[in-house]
């Protein structure tokens, strides 16, 4: 994917949605190039949206990177051996995680944000 495609999928679904939030809502992306690139900034800027900034070189920052690994691992453990099962048993792993789970994971993002503030220091979830 590059900014523009990107861009059209933010036109598309991200900026409708967004708009239905409540008007301090803060739009979440990272450092990727394709969400920094001038295309990118330009189209947020004109369709005012107020971006979240994100620190270099901090994946781990997201908590939806841990709920990644969290699927990842599970699917894993299932030892899938045909690729038409990938997609069904993605889907049944993700409908078991548990939401407290998702809750105790955004929850975290206060504790994570100081402690991304300390350098050095690692950042644990949950």
């Amino acid at each position: 994917m590059n900014a523009n495609m990107y861009c059209d999928i933010l036109k598309q679904s991200m900026i409708p949605s967004f708009r239905k939030l409540d008007c301090r809502t803060v739009f979440q992306h990272d450092n990727d190039p394709k969400h920094t690139s001038k295309t990118t900034t330009a189209l947020l800027k004109k369709l005012r949206v107020k971006v979240l900034d994100w620190p270099s070189m901090s994946p781990d920052l997201n908590p939806i990177e841990h709920l990644w690994g969290i699927l990842k691992q599970k699917v894993e453990e299932r030892k899938v051996s045909k690729s038409t099962e990938l997609r069904e048993v993605v889907m049944e792993e993700w409908k078991r995680i548990p939401v407290a789970t998702c809750e105790a994971l955004v929850n975290s993002m206060p504790k994570t944000e100081r402690q991304a503030r300390v350098k050095g220091c690692p950042i644990h979830y949950l």
